[in-house]
């Protein structure tokens, strides 16, 4: 009996993904759990398990497609009834025979009728902007699902009467030249298209300020050197002494390790300290978040800092390995920086840039001495916090940061 298997609702808004590779072909056998393509969504690419035994009858898009969510991914020849799973990254979707009709719904509360609208969480979030409720609103998308122009529909906005492009359909031509001259074209997608979206996002629902700083590290500097020997095989870089210098800081001042509920008006402060670094891959920013740091060693952290970057390098995250974190570092250093105006990773409080780690002169007790310094550029949530914790939070990282011997 051919099932439609579609591209799940993985979440946390995410709307579509880009077929990478198909593990599969058209007639080949499949069995239940076995990976039929990879595709790439919010940052990294998944593998897609296929939901029940059987033969492949059809792949419904090729390989550098874009496919939205609800859409039908394959389609399979199988007797396994319909069954929906859940694992550890969330992505596996619900499995619908191509005859299968909803049953009408039972008559429900208004609250229990919201939790179930079949709705994505970008849909969701559009509706609490624009004050339309969604138990009103007639779904026209696949299955009854509730579609943007549903929502703006009902709030008066003008929709187009043709049906949006497909990820199938080709483009118009384009010219390859404007007014001036030739030009070339580069498709927003996978992971440059999810950056500028979250970008935006972060401008949208924050108030940002940066409150930069030239800090005194050498200290640090000669006691990572002592630890390098202590470690053995173990790369120790500055950034786990910062993230470690970080998480003592943000106990200290709780209201950096926040985020903001609009919804409810207030401030969500959180006691648990889950550091996300942003690793620059040829795709872009992408960032990991180191679980626990605060019940973490140096080593630790240095340890899984680099399996944490080459899983990302290799794009082997799973999705959870992206998502929890309370706050942010981004190294600019890295590639000569030294002060930079990063943006929140909404909807954590705040973010910290490290530029470049290097010597200069520097005024000690009246003296002229040659000083490792390390220069921080915090951007913060003005809602949540304002300058004068800011700068306190940033004090008392650089505090921590020249009493090395502390951090454990």
């Amino acid at each position: 009996m051919p099932l439609e298997f579609r591209f799940p609702d993985v979440g946390e808004g995410i709307a579509e993904g880009e077929i990478v590779k198909w593990r599969v072909k058209v007639g080949e056998k499949v069995k239940q759990d076995q990976v039929i393509a990879e595709i790439e969504t919010d940052k990294a690419v998944v593998q897609i398990p296929s939901p029940a035994s059987g033969k492949i009858l059809k792949l419904n898009h090729k390989e550098g497609d874009t496919i939205k969510v609800g859409e039908v991914l394959v389609i399979i020849d199988s007797k396994q009834k319909i069954k929906e799973e859940r694992k550890s990254t969330s992505v596996v979707g619900d499995l619908k025979e191509s005859s299968y009709v909803l049953p009408a719904p039972v008559s429900k509360t208004a609250s229990q009728k919201s939790s179930t609208v079949q709705v994505l969480p970008s849909i969701r979030n559009l509706a609490k902007e624009l004050g339309v409720d969604l138990t009103k609103v007639q779904g026209t998308g696949s299955g009854g699902r509730i579609t943007e122009e549903d929502v703006k529909k009902v709030k008066g906005f003008k929709t187009q009467d043709s049906k949006p492009t497909t990820s199938n359909q080709k483009p118009s031509i384009q010219k390859k030249y404007d007014m001036w001259g030739y030009i070339d074209r580069v498709p927003l997608k996978g992971v440059r298209k999810s950056i500028a979206k979250n970008m935006v996002e972060s401008l949208r629902n924050t108030a940002p300020v940066t409150h930069m700083e030239m800090m005194d590290v050498t200290a640090l500097a000669e006691f990572r050197e002592k630890d390098k020997a202590k470690y053995p095989g173990v790369k120790v870089t500055f950034l786990p002494y910062i993230i470690k210098a970080v998480v003592t800081a943000l106990k200290e001042h709780p209201f950096v390790n926040s985020s903001m509920n609009e919804e409810l008006e207030e401030i969500i402060l959180k006691k648990y300290y889950n550091i996300g670094v942003a690793v620059d891959t040829q795709d872009g920013l992408i960032v990991p978040v180191i679980k626990g740091a605060d019940q973490k060693t140096i080593p630790d952290i240095a340890k899984e800092i680099e399996q944490l970057a080459e899983k990302t390098r290799q794009r082997k995250l799973d999705l959870m390995d992206m998502r929890g974190g309370t706050f942010t570092i981004t190294n600019i250093g890295s590639l000569g920086g030294i002060f930079a105006t990063p943006i929140i990773n909404y909807p954590e409080a705040a973010i910290l840039a490290t530029g470049k780690i290097h010597q200069r002169p520097v005024i000690v007790d009246g003296r002229i001495l040659v000083r490792w310094v390390l220069p921080a550029s915090l951007t913060f949530d003005h809602r949540i916090f304002d300058g004068a914790e800011a700068a306190r939070f940033v004090n008392d990282l650089k505090k921590h940061l020249g009493e090395p011997e502390k951090l454990k």
